[in-house]
């Protein structure tokens, strides 16, 4: 919420927080070092039947064959969506956005996912594509809705094989291998604005503190 009033956005007075009681929610989140300043995040929600993915919520109101196509990957292996990505304006421009993407991806091979959907606006697709995503033409007008608004476009993209990511960027996934492969390191990254370096850590349950 402090986010969206930072960039104007002041008529918001609900936020659908239902994902935290979902099991199958994992949150990443870029954070200060001394954990009391939150930058930006995201999250991966794994397909269950606890809820609907948030993919589906959206796009079924135009395109009920979203659930056709969840189906199949479901069928697959673990599949699931990366979500609700954000960050502050304290960290505008510095390439935070495509490092999350990198993180997202990342740490859904760490939970060992096979398949892994994302909705985006139209200046992430190509984002979304150098980390591995696919615009999924098989629902709405190849690929795109008009959501969340009539005036606006947002794009169902997929990366349909998580080991291999075929169709990254390479440089995308040399970080995103190495990102899975040692999620506990003092590590950087390149953006905009220069490189700059943070610590890593993509372990999840009890570990994860033993790292902090």
């Amino acid at each position: 919420m402090n986010v969206l009033w930072e960039y104007g956005v002041t008529k918001v007075t609900t936020a659908n927080l239902s994902w935290f009681h979902n099991p199958g929610v994992y949150v990443v989140l870029i954070e200060s070092e001394d954990g009391s300043i939150a930058y930006g995040g995201e999250r991966i929600h794994l397909a269950n039947d606890y809820a609907k993915l948030p993919i589906e919520d959206a796009v079924s109101i135009v395109d009920e064959n979203i659930f056709d196509l969840t189906a199949q990957y479901r069928a697959r292996g673990l599949t699931g969506e990366l979500c609700g990505l954000w960050n502050s304006r304290a960290i505008a421009g510095r390439g935070f956005s495509n490092l999350l993407t990198k993180l997202g991806v990342a740490m859904a091979r760490r939970l060992e996912m096979s398949s892994l959907f994302v909705l985006c606006a139209p200046y992430t697709v190509a984002m979304c594509q150098a980390a591995g995503f696919e615009i999924e033409e098989s629902v709405g007008s190849r690929g795109t809705f008009n959501y969340p608004k009539l005036d606006l476009v947002a794009t169902a993209l997929l990366i349909k094989d998580l080991e291999n990511l075929p169709t990254a960027d390479a440089a995308y996934k040399e970080k995103i291998y190495n990102f899975s492969a040692n999620p506990v390191q003092l590590t950087s990254d390149t953006g905009p604005k220069g490189s700059f370096s943070f610590n890593l850590n993509l372990i999840t349950g009890p570990e994860h503190y033993e790292h902090l």
